[in-house]
């Protein structure tokens, strides 16, 4: 049936032999439903004469062309292989989009003309850059063979004619290789000669080897880029595609893969929100660039993100993270840089775990590489890490990066973070103003290091720059209180004078209702004492602190229970609501919005009340 052998179903005869791209058998079957086996079978009884040397070379020639790695460099393999010795012209169409090849199509396939080059006397052929060959056709028929076809016959006179009817007119003897694989049509391969010898039975021959190997190039290049784009996906969900900007913090990164050939990595980076407004960032590197780095980078920053809702100093953080590793295999090495910023204290925490160290930018535009104790990378097991605490400032920044950006054939690590300093300095000094563009400033620090394009990929690299804002004390409220039935009164009080001094009286109503569950709540379960916080930024947040490590669940209350609707009501009114386990207990916490023109930043352009 012609209409169904442009794909799937192909002739019997066809479906008899194997595919032309089985790499692990012959490159040509050698079965009797064969019949071009014999010009290449050995001398003897009833065999045809062994093929002439130049046919050899040719087909010596056509094994390079599953060299290529890409489909440019197949066609142009073809081309080189074909022409001149063997054919004035070759013609290559291939599926598009080539891809999706082996996807059913039902109805007209496309074909897109590739550009082969050879260079003869005689003129290129003027045919169309793009065909539609619908079922049921001459050239539908013709494609739907795994045989090579020498132009003779009124049907393959028919299927050039499909292409363009200049070349059924023309003096040119033509082969029409159908180029398929695993059974389904990739293309097919157009031969043109000119002159007085037409192609003979030997002459397909040399055809067919040149179509196998053009369809075992091109099947090596869609795979590879099938591999290239499965193992992208695998690192871009690993990846963040956005950071959370925790309050008093700002936050941008890059990243840039290794190669094209080998996209994937193991550098990783991160920013993940810890209980009291704080900040974790991360950056971190596994060593190689194969699949197995970017699956373990994966899941060493899960256990970064577990870690760290543990509310663990980062000395620890990387301790548990050593031991995880090693869990991982011995094999699995990485360097890892942990910090925490507090917005309140304005303090800067951090443990490096065999990375390169950070870049402390201060207000007044000094940089300094910080001196943090850096331990054996995460793996080796059996090291001790070190937390150093520095002032952060606002307007302070802090800059962490892979050794990618550092270090190169012609550098070494050293002297380029001492231009990594240079650079970040001479980009904060260039940056003026009242609002810091901190994603140019990545770019000011990056293109000087990396130079062209070319240098971008010798090693991955990973960026996160952050610009402290913090918290003013002004904006901050905070009380001890007594786990008594008095809790919840004396917190609705002390609430409302906040809120009262903040000018925010409108928000009165809903945050006390808010506040009395959670200091209820944490007065009937904690014997000590317990902390109630307000903080004042785009949001008005509520921290209650207590020493119970057993953390509270919202659940639908039933009409007739006494107990369960206060984290109900929290769930229901507040605009984000949490909690986290502390290391000397938890915090229940919930975010209200607070109206436009009641955020500190509209007050302290108008520091009056109102009238």
């Amino acid at each position: 049936m012609p209409g169904q052998a442009l794909t799937d179903a192909l002739p019997r005869s066809a479906l008899a032999t194997e595919s032309q791209t089985q790499a692990s058998g012959p490159l040509l079957p050698t079965t009797a439903h064969n019949p071009l086996t014999p010009p290449f079978a050995p001398d003897g009884p009833g065999r045809d004469p062994a093929p002439s040397p130049n046919r050899m070379r040719l087909a010596s020639a056509a094994e390079t062309i599953a060299a290529g790695t890409s489909i440019e460099e197949v066609s142009a393999a073809l081309g080189r292989a074909a022409v001149p010795d063997f054919a004035d012209h070759v013609v290559l169409y291939l599926r598009d989009p080539l891809e999706d090849y082996d996807t059913l199509t039902f109805g007209a396939i496309r074909l897109a003309r590739q550009h082969v080059g050879g260079q003869t006397a005689h003129p290129p052929p003027a045919v169309p850059e793009a065909l539609a060959v619908p079922r049921g056709g001459p050239l539908a028929e013709v494609l739907g063979s795994v045989r090579t076809v020498a132009v003779g016959d009124p049907l393959s006179r028919a299927a050039l004619a499909d292409i363009d009817a200049s070349l059924a007119g023309s003096r040119a003897h033509a082969i029409i290789a159908p180029l398929h694989s695993r059974r389904m049509l990739l293309g097919c391969a157009i031969l043109l000669r000119y002159g007085p010898t037409p192609y003979d039975e030997s002459d397909q021959l040399v055809a067919a080897q040149m179509a196998t190997h053009t369809v075992l190039g091109i099947d090596q290049v869609l795979l590879a880029q099938r591999q290239a784009t499965a193992i992208m996906e695998l690192q871009r969900t690993m990846l963040p595609d956005s950071l959370a900007q925790p309050t008093g913090i700002r936050l941008a990164f890059r990243y840039l893969p290794a190669t094209e050939t080998a996209r994937v990595g193991g550098d990783w980076y991160d920013s993940i929100s810890l209980p009291g407004s704080r900040a974790a960032l991360v950056i971190g590197d596994v060593m190689g660039h194969a699949r197995v780095s970017a699956a373990i980078m994966g899941q060493l920053r899960t256990s970064v993100q577990t870690l760290s809702g543990l509310d663990l100093p980062p000395h620890e953080v990387l301790h548990h993270l050593d031991e995880q590793a090693q869990r991982l295999g011995p094999s699995h090495l990485a360097t890892c840089l942990y910090a925490v910023y507090d917005p309140v204290s304005q303090r800067l925490a951090a443990a490096n775990a065999g990375h390169p160290p950070p870049i402390l930018l201060h207000p007044d535009g000094r940089a300094e590489v910080l001196q943090v104790p850096a331990g054996a990378p995460i793996g080796v097991g059996g090291v001790d890490y070190e937390t150093i605490e520095v002032d952060a400032p606002v307007g302070a920044m802090l800059l962490m990066y892979t050794d990618g950006l550092v270090e190169t054939r012609e550098r070494d690590v050293w002297s380029g973070i001492e231009q990594a300093r240079e650079q970040a300095a001479a980009g904060q000094r260039a940056k003026s103003g009242d609002v810091f563009d901190l994603e140019s400033f990545c770019d000011d620090v990056m293109t000087p290091l990396l130079g062209t394009a070319e240098r971008w990929r010798e090693d991955d690299v990973a960026l996160l720059a952050a610009r402290f804002d913090g918290i003013a004390p002004d904006d901050v409220a905070h009380w001890p209180l007594e786990a008594t039935d008095r809790a919840p009164r004396e917190a609705r009080t002390l609430t409302r004078d906040a809120l009262s001094r903040w000018r925010l009286e409108e928000m009165t109503e809903a945050a006390e209702l808010l506040v009395s569950e959670l200091v209820t709540n944490a007065a009937r379960h904690t014997s000590q004492r317990l902390t109630l916080r307000l903080l004042r930024t785009d949001v008005l947040r509520c921290e209650v602190l207590d020493d119970e490590p057993s953390l509270p669940r919202a659940r639908r209350p039933e009409s007739l229970d006494e107990a369960g609707r206060g984290l109900y009501l929290v769930n229901r009114i507040a605009r984000r609501w949490g909690v986290s386990r502390l290391s000397t207990g938890k915090v229940v916490w919930f975010e209200l919005a607070i109206p436009d023109h009641r955020r500190p930043q509209d007050l302290a352009a108008d520091p009056g009340p109102r009238p």
